[in-house]
């Protein structure tokens, strides 16, 4: 079965109304789990709408809130830490690890950086994206650690997206504003998919412009489920 990852990321926008909906809209869909991601104000400093992106980061205000929720309706939620602090904040709660193709690249270059040390240090799985090919480095085939293909651009066309070597990955990160590219990720041998996904594409949310709503996630899920059944 193909564990398909609900990005929420930043698009809840610290609203626990609208999490809420997300969370159940989620599961509804069918998906596997869904994600948010951790990051401080150093971080985001520099983004215009700083202020507003730490109101949807996991911190140690909103992480008991969130994991009751998680757990209430039922699915399971993990994060992307994006500073060492982040780790020990997120570990009691979380059975995975994600981390961004920032920090990934490092990895493909065998330069892991302190935060997947400390991440790695947690014993449990891990999942890294990278854009580049991770089968010449050193964490490569560690049962513990699942490589997702993805083009860190947003929003992604369809044509920036190559999958001539999407076999060497586990799985795929989404940034393409259409199914067709995790659909194509899963018919190709991905066993993860992850992708973005928003209350209202015609809301004002800062990653709308990668984010499928929960119609289009629900039609992809499904299709994915189809796929399963097809011999290859």
């Amino acid at each position: 079965m193909t564990f398909v990852v609900a990005e929420i990321g930043i698009n809840w926008d610290g609203d626990f109304s609208l999490l809420e909906k997300m969370i159940i809209a989620s599961k509804k869909a069918g998906c596997d789990a869904i994600k948010f991601q951790a990051f401080n104000m150093e971080i985001v400093k520099a983004h215009p709408e700083s202020a507003r992106l730490m109101r949807s980061s996991i911190t140690n205000q909103n992480i008991k809130q969130i994991d009751k929720i998680s757990n209430e309706i039922g699915i399971e939620w993990f994060a992307t830490p994006m500073y060492l602090d982040a780790v020990e904040l997120l570990d009691p709660y979380v059975k995975r690890f994600k981390i961004r193709e920032f920090d990934g690249r490092k990895m493909v270059k065998n330069e892991p950086s302190e935060l997947f040390e400390k991440v790695l240090g947690t014993k449990k799985e891990i999942m890294i994206s990278s854009e580049v090919s991770p089968k010449d480095s050193k964490f490569y085939g560690r049962p513990d650690i699942k490589w997702l293909y993805c083009v860190p651009k947003y929003p992604c066309d369809l044509s920036e997206v190559n999958f001539a070597n999407i076999k060497e990955f586990d799985g795929y990160s989404n940034h393409v504003p259409k199914i067709i590219a995790p659909l194509t990720s899963v018919l190709l041998g991905a066993k993860i998919v992850e992708v973005h996904v928003t209350m209202d594409k015609k809301g004002e949310f800062i990653d709308n412009e990668v984010s499928f709503d929960f119609d289009e996630l629900s039609l992809l899920v499904s299709m994915i489920r189809e796929s399963e059944n097809i011999k290859r």
